[in-house]
């Protein structure tokens, strides 16, 4: 544990004027960013009494080994440049108000010839709208389900579409009007999208020019004795109108809003979302996050807003769909320090005029209590689950320093794992958790070569030997000279972040038994390496073997740190099989190529990759097969000849 002292900045060092701050480590990774309206306060703050700090931020100062800072000219400069470290080096005691991937969203596939509606869960692509987020999956497929009998759009994957298509008979949403059927031709492929259109502005709030008009086609058709069809329109304003009832009207003035409400004790704190586009809630997010620093509401405000409104902005600017993810205003509980520079920075990212304030009276103050009940209900839901997995983790990485003799507690464990089939298309993979959780942007994969052929023993020791080699590598300078001019070790000096290999791990973990452990301990001895602890994980009866020793540590079935060290192998055999698997399906796309003329493996190899697919490949023309790099007229005419024609190559080959 560090001495804040041994790092504190000498004296009338630090300038009283705005800036970001950045805390690093001994191994210089950076792990804490912050911002401040004066540098010189806001750091002497961090080395008062110990004992009179916020538990996680002592822990953040007694891991750091320095402190840097950079003056900025005004608070929304500030803002930007604190947004853009933490995305840049995610520092580990830093929050993170990423999306999560779990929260249900409808998705509509504009740029498909016949659009899509269907739930989604992931990333945002381009050309595709989305609704949402929601808080369940049902409540999308409800209302979709009512509103289908208006806008009878295609809502099946494209295996289905296609399947119909050939045997030009619809599906069961065809015959019951619940889909236009595109795919045997009842609907033109603009009928469809002027469908699909009409549903889109019916969920972006445009729902009185639709009631309003389904009403005037109701009236005109009673009135031309046309019953049947004026029963149908009276059946799709009763679908419309429980479609609406769903999204509980909040405002009658169509404010464009998020209304957000925070819960929080000394450590944690819960922040929930409601978006309201049109007078309507129209989706729900939520985080519970650890707290690094004493923050008060106002705090918690102007952190939340600097990082979750940027990241949404970069998110549109992948995936346009003519929104802005800023609304006209934010609602919040309290206002945040310096409220004028906070909406000076949010106009920005809107590219209008943005009002952010706390709600006083009528329904928006309602809504913000609704807000702030579902905040509380959450962060008590939270303290229940968390408490389990605080303590489990505790105690896992406890035991594991007890079993295996270590000097402190293992915060970051790495583990390799070798996939590969009778010998061929051997890969290795290396994850990495720290304090008991996967840390997924620091996983590696090795395409092995030197050992392949000798067996997972020296598979093993290959990848151990190569990540080492490159920590050591990464982690010296050479002269004074060479260190002056590449910067400190572990950190590339061209783009300012740590190398990949730049940080060691507390123990290492191998997939194996004891022949396993034992050859990547002797590789660390090799390399003198002493200060990371080695076992090996064997499957069959879940042994721990040390290096060398000849009987296994055997960790009762029911303790947390074996299922912790089961948990890290499985990680590492999930990652390895993966990246195995898309070596070897490009191999097999290749030996599709291996019978034409003039083709060796690096244009094989290159044909893949631009196309993607060999069958992607075989519906290129001679041009686009041309204009692969290596690849000249002559030969994309003989690719083209060869797979057009339908020759086996591969039979070919196999002769």
């Amino acid at each position: 544990m560090a001495d804040p002292s041994t790092y504190r900045p000498s004296p009338g060092s630090i300038p009283d004027a705005p800036g970001v701050y950045k805390f690093r480590d001994a191994t210089r990774r950076v792990i804490y960013v912050g911002k401040a309206k004066s540098l010189r306060s806001r750091l002497n703050s961090y080395f008062a009494d110990l004992s009179g700090l916020h538990p996680r931020t002592r822990q953040m100062v007694t891991t750091a080994a320095a402190v840097e800072w950079t003056v900025v000219t005004t608070e929304v400069e500030a803002l930007q440049l604190e947004y853009n470290w933490i995305k840049e080096f995610d520092p580990r005691f830093n929050v993170r108000y990423r999306d999560d991937k779990s929260y249900p969203v409808l998705a509509v596939t504009l740029h498909e010839e016949f659009p899509r509606l269907h739930v989604y869960r992931g990333p945002r692509k381009k050309g595709v709208r989305y609704f949402g987020p929601y808080a369940h999956a049902w409540a999308i497929r409800e209302t979709l389900d009512l509103l289908l009998r208006v806008f009878p759009a295609r809502t099946c994957s494209a295996g289905v579409f296609r399947r119909h298509g050939q045997i030009g008979r619809p599906c069961l949403l065809g015959y019951i009007d619940k889909c236009s059927a595109p795919c045997v031709g009842r609907v033109s492929a603009d009928e469809h999208r002027g469908i699909v259109e009409d549903f889109c502005d019916f969920l972006a709030g445009r729902t009185d020019v639709m009631i309003r008009r389904l009403e005037k086609e109701m009236a005109e058709s009673a009135e031309s004795l046309e019953f049947e069809r004026a029963a149908r329109l009276r059946d799709d304003l009763g679908a419309l109108r429980r479609a609406m009832e769903k999204q509980a009207v909040v405002f009658g003035d169509g404010t464009d809003a998020d209304v957000i409400a925070f819960a929080h004790d000394e450590l944690e704190a819960a922040v929930q979302v409601f978006h309201v586009r049109g007078g309507r809630v129209r989706g729900q997010r939520g985080w519970v996050i650890d707290k690094v620093e004493e923050m008060d509401v106002p705090a918690l405000v102007e952190q939340f807003l600097g990082q979750f409104y940027a990241e949404q902005v970069e998110l549109a600017a992948e995936a346009p769909d003519g929104t802005s993810p800023v609304p006209r205003e934010v609602l919040v509980p309290e206002l945040p320090p310096d409220t004028d520079s906070m909406a000076e920075w949010l106009t920005e990212l809107r590219g209008g005029r943005v009002r952010l304030r706390v709600p006083q009276r009528g329904d928006k103050r309602a809504l913000a209590e609704t807000v702030a009940r579902n905040a509380q209900e959450a962060f008590a839901q939270h303290k229940l689950r968390r408490a389990g997995d605080l303590t489990a983790r505790s105690a896992a990485l406890s035991e594991l320093q007890e079993h295996l003799g270590l000097d402190t507690a293992p915060l970051r464990i790495e583990c390799v794992d070798i996939s590969h089939i009778a010998g061929s298309d051997v890969v290795a993979s290396l994850v990495v958790f720290e304090d008991g959780v996967p840390r997924k942007s620091e996983y590696r994969r090795f395409a092995l070569r030197e050992a392949a052929d000798e067996g997972d023993v020296a598979s093993i020791a290959e990848v151990v030997r190569r990540r080492f080699a490159r920590y050591l590598r990464e982690n010296e300078n050479g002269t004074p000279e060479q260190a002056e001019q590449e910067g400190p070790p572990g950190i590339d000096p061209e783009t300012g972040r740590p190398r990949k290999f730049a940080y060691p791990p507390n123990l290492l973990v191998v997939d194996g038994a004891g022949p396993q452990a034992t050859a990547a301990g002797d590789v660390l001895a090799e390399l003198g390496i002493t200060d990371v602890a080695v076992v090996g994980l064997a499957k069959r009866l879940e042994e721990v073997w040390l290096p060398a020793d000849p009987d296994p540590v055997i960790l009762p079935r029911s303790s947390d740190a074996l299922y912790l060290l089961q948990r890290v192998r499985d990680e590492a055999h999930r990652f390895a099989i993966r990246y195995h698997r898309q070596k070897r399906s490009k191999r097999v796309q290749a030996s599709a190529l291996d019978g034409v003329p003039g083709l060796g493996q690096a244009r094989k190899a290159a044909l893949i990759k631009h196309f993607g697919s060999v069958k992607r490949l075989r519906q290129a023309s001679v041009d686009e097969i041309a204009e692969v790099p290596g690849v000249g007229r002559r030969t994309a005419e003989v690719v083209h000849a060869a797979l057009a024609g339908g020759n086996d190559t591969r039979g070919e080959s196999r002769a």
